[in-house]
């Protein structure tokens, strides 16, 4: 695998990809995932929606960088993927992460595809500035893919162990059992990295999104509560 693809699914790179909880922390204050039992389900309901989701447009992203694409196609690929995040809570995520991955990749691999990327969609979608920063360093659609799919599983899987105390051991276990659909998952977002962005699939999670806007609000609240 290219070393750009481990290098942004590792969680020592700064640009906060794996410190998402992507409604794990929610589902464990609503009691939905309590034990390490619980939690394979979780991490493959995910993977299949979300993680789908952005590996498709981290494929894309990939084959768009590899061909030095500098104009238009990334304000589009980016305003795709917006409609497909129909949580504002998660599309803020997104961006705040993808932020934070264009400023470190700036440094790590520099490059007029990045500059151009950066000046049509300053905070840029995380999935994208990933695939393109993989692209930008050679790797292939399937390698940004398996990146990101990686880290829709790996983030909610940290958090279970720092929210519920699971045993890391059998955490780590249940991540590296979804193997063959991290893959799979790569595999297809990778067949379709060349289409046009509009027609890209559009895997949707409404619980996802529900714990996702749930948890945005119970932040807000906490906020409100202690600034009074």
């Amino acid at each position: 695998m290219n070393l750009s693809a481990l290098i942004l699914a590792d969680s020592r790179f700064p640009g906060g990809g794996h410190v998402h909880s992507g409604g794990l922390e929610e589902a464990v204050s609503r009691k939905l995932v309590t034990t390490e039992a619980d939690l394979p389900g979780f991490l493959l309901s995910r993977l299949r929606t979300a993680g789908a989701l952005a590996a498709a447009f981290a494929a894309a992203a990939a084959h768009a960088a590899g061909r030095n694409v500098l104009s238009g196609h990334w304000r589009r690929l980016d305003q795709e993927l917006d409609a497909r995040t129909p949580s504002p809570a998660q599309r803020v995520a997104s961006r705040a992460q993808g932020r934070g991955t264009a400023r470190a990749g700036a440094i790590a691999w520099p490059s007029p595809v990045l500059t151009a990327l950066l000046a049509e969609t300053p905070r840029p979608h995380h999935p994208i500035v990933c695939g393109a920063l993989v692209g930008i360093a050679g790797g292939e659609p399937a390698e940004a893919a398996a990146a990101v799919a990686y880290l829709a599983v790996s983030g909610p899987a940290s958090a279970a162990v720092r929210l519920l105390g699971l045993d890391p051991f059998a955490v780590n276990a249940a991540v590296a059992g979804l193997g063959a659909e991290v893959r799979a998952v790569a595999g297809a977002a990778a067949d379709g990295a060349g289409l046009d962005p509009a027609d890209l699939p559009a895997p949707g999670s409404p619980a996802l999104d529900l714990l996702a806007e749930a948890h945005a609000r119970h932040h807000e609240e906490e906020v409100r509560l202690f600034a009074g």
